[in-house]
């Protein structure tokens, strides 16, 4: 692969990531803040990004993959993408913000899928290539996370000018990647190899099914996280509080660098329950501290994302991976994909927008919400998991190093 195409993948992955990270942690502070939307209305346009996930596999599979060259479908979907996001900064009425982020969620998540396999047609060793290029996205969520703290603009449009934004630039330098022609063109369509049905075969494997299980109900404390921490600093008064949380971005980049280490050394069980474990740890920490004297409590709490994510949903990839027999591994990685970031994490939209209704009194202005039940809730929900890990998942299996077959 040429210094080149290298450069520009590594662009890819960064604005990329700028454009979902300029409005992902933050949307519900604006929705809830400034819109005064209510706690469950606020979770369920989060949640839009989840119907997103369930849907865009089969945009991917059914259009980017037989019939256009995957460059000139990510420059369609961005430029798009441009267009709706900036429609959003117009509307404020819970109606029309859920139907515009709806359709720009839709036009969004499938770019996820198509500049992975962007990636994979032109790296030589996907082992080795593959994370050193892919931690630029990490970056560019580290980067705007930190330029839309100090904007200051958590509860503004802003946000979403920043996402439009990037997404006209990233249209515009999308025609200029590395030519991908269609991989599936003239195969046979299957709607069971669309759907990624074949791989539920895999679930005749009782530890594969506990922790496919215990992949959608994670999801649920993770959206907790996602949907409203940003707006708990805030409402607890903790100064540049989207730049803070960036600090979990850089764990996790620490964390990719620590993993091989860690999955020499211990069995998909443990590190599992050590990610689980992490994020009972997390939200505990997140009930008690404060923006004062315990403010140490909340640092910690989002340093400790790395291993929270890596440890459990990084695992959980490779783990499904390793499992799955050689004709469907890609039809694993989408089922596990559906299972998490689209079921999973819209059930836990929806649940957490409640459950902080169900701890709020007052409403608009006079809104009070008791935020420490609101996170001993999430806490105790990862330790039930943890539970239903370490009770059902009877594998003893370790990661196994393989050398890469694209």
């Amino acid at each position: 692969m040429s210094l080149s195409i290298r450069v520009r993948l590594c662009m890819m992955m960064f604005l990329n990531y700028v454009i979902w990270g300029s409005w992902y942690v933050t949307i519900t502070t604006y929705l809830t803040t400034t819109l005064h939307f209510t706690g469950t209305q606020a979770g369920a346009v989060f949640g839009t990004a989840s119907i997103a996930a369930m849907i865009s596999p089969f945009f991917v599979g059914l259009v980017a993959d037989r019939f256009f060259a995957t460059e000139r479908v990510l420059s369609v979907l961005y430029l798009l993408g441009a267009v709706l996001m900036y429609a959003v900064t117009t509307a404020t009425t819970f109606p029309a913000v859920y139907g515009l982020m709806l359709l720009y969620c839709l036009s969004y998540f499938p770019t996820i899928a198509l500049t992975n396999s962007l990636l994979l047609q032109h790296v030589r060793n996907a082992g080795q290539d593959f994370p050193l290029i892919r931690v630029f996205g990490t970056l560019g969520w580290i980067v705007i996370g930190l330029v839309v703290g100090a904007m200051a603009v958590e509860k503004t449009t802003g946000q979403f000018f920043l996402g439009a934004g990037v997404s006209v630039a990233m249209g515009l330098f999308s025609l200029v990647l590395p030519h991908t022609p269609p991989p599936a063109k003239g195969e046979k369509l299957s709607v069971r190899k669309v759907l990624g049905l074949d791989a539920l075969e895999m679930l005749k494997d009782k530890s594969f099914l506990a922790f496919s299980i215990a992949s959608v109900l994670a999801c649920i404390p993770l959206t907790f996280y996602f949907s409203f921490t940003n707006n708990y600093l805030n409402d607890v008064h903790v100064a540049n509080a989207a730049g803070k949380m960036t600090l979990g971005q850089a764990s996790e980049v620490i964390m990719m660098l620590v993993m091989p280490f860690v999955l020499r050394r211990l069995s998909v069980k443990g590190i599992l329950v050590m990610g689980l474990a992490a994020w009972a740890v997390r939200y505990t920490l997140l009930a008690f501290g404060d923006a004062g004297p315990g403010v140490w409590m909340f640092y910690l709490a989002i340093i400790l994302h790395g291993v929270c994510y890596d440890f459990f949903f990084m695992t959980g990839q490779l783990y499904t991976d390793q499992q799955a027999p050689a004709h469907l591994r890609s039809a694993a990685q989408g089922f596990i994909t559906f299972l998490t970031y689209g079921i999973g994490m819209y059930a836990g939209s929806i649940l957490s927008g409640s459950a902080l209704d169900f701890f709020t009194t007052g409403s608009g202005d006079t809104a009070v919400r008791d935020w420490k039940p609101f996170w001993l809730c999430s806490a105790a929900g990862a330790f039930v998991i943890l539970l239903l890990i370490v009770v059902m998942f009877r594998s003893k299996a370790k990661i196994e190093s393989t050398p890469a077959t694209t």
